[in-house]
């Protein structure tokens, strides 16, 4: 049994460099172990259409750290053009997410479609064995061929969220070299080989916007639709800018004021029929933002798929920690959930990881 960082054969890897501090430690590592690496930087939508559109250009600066960590390694680099791919699986699902109302999550997407898609088809198409990448997750490879992803070992870094609609075939040839690391001992590594981006600090934001403000690229796509605010009793408090660039559990931009107890209201509905946003205070209970079940649909198994109902860890969100729920699949690519501890602001649209213990199983979509 094998797990990614200590590969049981020398191999011929691709490496996603992003000009991040992670990726980065990702290629030295690899070449330490006497793989054959190369690396590449994958041009997005933000890097031409996206920057022009809205003033962001921050890709040439990671180009540069790119080059320069692939020039310390002493391994080829390229920048590959991905830019029409990106626009028609990332850029395109998340626009109609959300004109649809939904809450999309284009990370996890851009795992699934990119990075162990379009990016990893064309370095096998190339000869390369798999890809690599600077996620904190864990590859196990098990004794019947099958591989697994498991979290990784620091608490506050793991990943594996973003990776829970990736399939098996593309879990095999994926790499992840600091998945059993800590982030400060990154940094360290990247000190002690002299990377020129050691002590760069870690990109923020949705996956090829980068510092773009996710309301700021949604309007040059979605027209606002400005409507009502209302409460739970149909009394209207304000108004709204478009029902799109709000989602469920929302409490900042409603522009609705507090009343006198400093209770702030939070967003519990969109009534696309009506054009109207409800809201309420954010109080245990309160229907619409809490909820004991719920329903996902499109699931998708790194491995062995669920088949039957059972008890199993699950995160609702990136950031939030794994809690317990029945999961109950309806044999229609489905389930139903039942929670252990009450949920707050499920969105529709959105991704749920499913666990079993350290172990990754799948994910879905919530509906």
């Amino acid at each position: 049994m094998c797990v990614s960082h200590m590969f049981c054969r020398m191999s011929k890897l691709l490496v996603a460099l992003s000009g991040g501090v992670d990726s980065a430690v990702a290629a030295l590592l690899l070449k330490q172990q006497g793989h054959e690496v190369h690396a590449a930087y994958m041009r997005t939508w933000m890097n031409e259409e996206g920057g022009k559109l809205l003033g962001e250009c921050p890709w040439e600066e990671d180009v540069t750290y790119a080059r320069g960590v692939a020039e310390k390694l002493g391994i080829p680099f390229r920048v590959l053009d991905l830019v029409r791919d990106y626009r028609e699986r990332i850029v395109e699902y998340l626009v109609e997410g959300y004109r649809r109302g939904v809450t999309p999550n284009p990370d996890v997407m851009c795992n699934r479609e990119m990075k162990f898609g379009v990016f990893l088809r064309q370095a096998l198409a190339e000869g390369f064995d798999g890809v690599a990448t600077g996620h904190y997750a864990r590859r196990r490879d098990n004794p019947d061929g099958s591989s697994d992803v498991l979290e990784g070992l620091d608490p506050n870094k793991d990943q594996t969220y973003f990776l829970a609609l990736l399939r098996q075939e593309q879990v095999q040839r994926a790499h992840f070299p600091i998945g059993h690391l800590l982030k400060p001992q990154v940094r360290e590594l990247a000190r002690d080989a002299a990377l020129p981006n050691a002590v760069r600090k870690d990109s923020q934001g949705i996956c090829f916007l980068g510092k773009v403000n996710i309301n700021e690229f949604l309007a040059l796509y979605i027209p606002d639709k400005p409507g009502a605010i209302v409460n739970a009793e149909g009394k209207t408090l304000g108004k709204h800018r478009g029902l799109h660039r709000y989602t469920i559990g929302q409490r900042r931009g409603i522009d609705v004021p507090s009343n006198t107890d400093n209770e702030h209201y939070v967003v519990v509905a969109k009534d696309f029929e009506t054009n109207t946003l409800c809201v309420a205070f954010d109080h245990p209970g309160t229907p619409g933002l809490y909820a004991d079940t719920a329903r996902v649909r499109n699931l998708s198994w790194l491995n062995a798929p669920v088949t039957a109902a059972w008890d199993l860890p699950v995160r609702v969100r990136y950031r939030d920690k794994a809690t317990y729920a029945h999961f109950a699949p309806d044999g229609a690519g489905g389930a139903a959930l039942l929670f252990r501890e009450t949920q707050r602001g499920l969105a529709t649209g959105q991704v749920l990881a499913i666990y079993d213990g350290e172990t990754l199983l799948g994910g879905g979509i919530f509906e």
